[in-house]
C-alpha cells in the first residue's frame, strides 16, 4: 500500500512534468488552446432582465478582460443572400446587403437612446388594407388553410414578432383559421419544494395563480393544439438527434399523453417523434418563487419572437410590427434571415392598426468600438 507522502510526492511529480510539457502556455488563456468564436455583434446583445444600455454593453464579449486576447477576423460577404446569377440580380443583392449592413451598424442620425425612425422600402411593406395581417399571413403561407398538409409548408417560413405578445396574436388568429378540432393541454402548477419558502408558498401560490404565470421558456398553462400545425421545442430532449430547444416541427397526431411530429427544420427534417409531458422550472432569474409546470415543452408557431430567430435562415418572413423594436439588433435581425430580398414583407401598425412604411430601428453603436 502507498503512503500518503508517496501520493503527494507523485502529484508533485505529474505538475512538474505537465509544467515542463508546455511552460510558455502556463498563463496564457485556455491553456494556449485556440478557441473560436463565432458572434455578429450587430445582432442581439446578451439579455439582461431590466438591464440599462450600460449593463447590456457590459455584459457583451467585448468587454471581457478576455478580449484584449483575441484577434478579430471579420467576414465580409453576406453568404446567406442568393441570387440567380445575372448582373441584375447581382447589382440588387449589393444593394440589399449594403442596407442590410447599414441597419446593422446604426448608419444613421441616431439619438441619445440609440434609436432613429428609418423609412422601409415600399415594396417590403404591406399595403394599406382592411386587415394587414392577413395579408401578412398570406405572404409567408399562401392558402394556409387548404396547404395545411402540404409537404414543407412550413420549412424555412416564419412570421417575426418583437414580444411575446405579439407572436401570441399572431399564432391565436391563424390557430382559428384552421379547420379541425382542436385539443386543449392544461398543465399541472405546483411550488418547488426545495425552495426554502415552500411552506409559505403552499398556503398562498394557489394552483389558480400559478396557472395565470406566462414567461419565456416555458408553455403556457393553457396549451391549444390542431394537427398540421407547427411547434416549436421549449427544451433540449435528445440534442444527438437534432431535437434542441428552438427546433420547429409539424403536429401529427395530439394524444392524452403523447404529441406526435414531424420535425421540418434542422439537421433531422422528417424524422417522426414522440413528445410526452416533462416538469418544467423557469429559469428567469427574475422570479422571487420557483414552481414547476408539468407540460407539453412545446409552443405553437406559426410566429416566434425576433430573438428565437438568430441562427436561422428563411426563404420567407413576414415582420409583424404592432409597436416598434425595442433594443439593439432586433430589425437588423428579422432584414438578415432572408435569402432573397423578395422573402421579406413587414407589417408596420400605428397607433390606429393602420399601415405605415417607417418604423424605430435600435442600435448602440459603443458595442463596435474595439472591434
Amino acid at each position: 500500500m502507498m503512503h500518503k507522502h508517496c501520493f503527494e510526492a507523485f502529484d508533485r511529480t505529474m505538475r512538474d512534468l505537465m509544467r515542463k510539457v508546455d511552460e510558455d502556455n502556463l498563463n496564457k488563456p485556455f491553456g494556449g488552446k485556440v478557441v473560436i468564436l463565432g458572434a455578429d455583434f450587430r445582432q442581439i446583445l446578451p439579455v439582461i432582465r431590466k438591464g440599462s444600455r450600460r449593463a447590456i454593453i457590459k455584459a457583451a464579449i467585448n468587454s471581457s478582460v478576455l478580449w484584449k486576447n483575441c484577434k478579430v477576423l471579420k467576414l465580409t460577404k453576406n453568404m446567406r443572400l442568393t441570387g440567380d446569377g445575372t448582373s441584375q440580380s447581382a447589382t440588387e443583392l449589393k444593394e440589399f446587403a449594403n442596407w442590410i449592413l447599414k441597419i446593422g451598424d446604426g448608419d444613421m442620425d441616431l439619438d441619445e437612446e440609440g434609436s432613429c425612425n428609418i423609412d422601409i422600402p415600399e415594396e417590403l411593406c404591406i399595403p394599406q388594407c382592411d386587415n394587414p395581417l392577413q395579408a401578412l399571413i398570406d405572404f409567408v403561407y399562401p392558402n394556409v388553410v387548404d396547404n395545411l398538409c402540404t409537404p414543407r409548408m412550413f420549412e424555412e417560413k416564419a412570421i417575426l414578432a418583437p414580444t411575446l405578445d405579439c407572436v401570441e396574436q399572431v399564432n391565436d388568429y391563424v390557430l382559428s383559421l384552421i379547420q379541425g378540432e382542436s385539443v386543449e393541454y392544461l398543465s399541472s402548477d405546483t411550488p418547488c419544494k426545495s425552495d426554502e419558502n415552500f411552506d409559505v408558498q403552499g398556503d398562498w401560490f394557489t394552483s389558480e395563480f400559478l396557472n395565470d404565470i406566462k414567461c419565456s421558456g416555458i408553455p403556457n398553462h393553457r396549451l391549444t393544439l390542431k394537427v398540421g400545425v407547427p411547434i416549436m421545442l421549449l427544451r433540449n430532449m435528445d440534442q444527438t438527434s437534432g431535437l434542441c430547444n428552438g427546433t420547429r416541427l409539424q403536429v401529427n397526431a395530439l394524444g392524452k399523453t403523447i404529441i406526435t411530429a414531424t420535425v421540418i427544420a434542422g439537421k433531422s427534417i422528417g424524422d417522426k417523434v414522440l413528445i410526452p409531458r416533462i416538469d418544467l422550472t423557469p429559469s428567469d432569474s427574475g422570479f422571487p418563487f420557483k414552481f414547476t409546470r408539468r407540460q407539453f415543452p412545446v409552443s405553437l408557431c406559426f410566429a416566434m419572437t425576433v430573438n428565437k430567430s438568430q441562427g436561422q435562415s428563411l426563404s420567407e418572413v413576414g415582420l409583424y410590427l404592432p409597436r416598434p423594436v425595442f433594443t439593439h439588433g432586433q430589425l437588423y435581425v428579422v432584414v438578415s434571415r432572408v435569402t432573397t430580398k423578395k422573402g421579406l414583407k413587414m407589417c408596420i401598425l400605428d397607433e390606429d392598426g393602420k399601415t405605415q412604411t417607417s418604423t424605430i430601428n435600435v442600435v448602440f453603436p459603443e458595442v463596435f468600438d474595439n472591434l
